[in-house]
């Protein structure tokens, strides 16, 4: 996962850090559900099959793919085509 830096004044740290606590859980945590959230507000996708929906308009239909069939149980000759 690529890594960047940010810069918080001291005020605000210390208010992440005492959430971060309180939720027991850390910055990264906080990090992702907070950009997460800001994603969702603006209307973009944050999974990848959400994106690719998204991606094909409104208009897209989504088309179930037939199940593959289970070869029967015979014997292996039957199976391999010869008699």
């Amino acid at each position: 996962m690529p890594g960047k830096r940010v810069q918080f004044d001291a005020e605000t740290w210390a208010a992440l850090d005492l959430l971060a606590r309180d939720r027991m859980m850390d910055f990264q945590e906080l990090a992702d559900e907070a950009f997460r959230d800001l994603l969702r507000k603006h209307g973009r996708p944050t999974e990848l099959m959400a994106a690719l929906r998204q991606s094909a308009g409104v208009g897209a239909a989504v088309h179930a793919l037939p199940a593959k069939k289970v070869p029967g149980k015979g014997s292996a000759k039957n199976r391999r085509g010869t008699d």
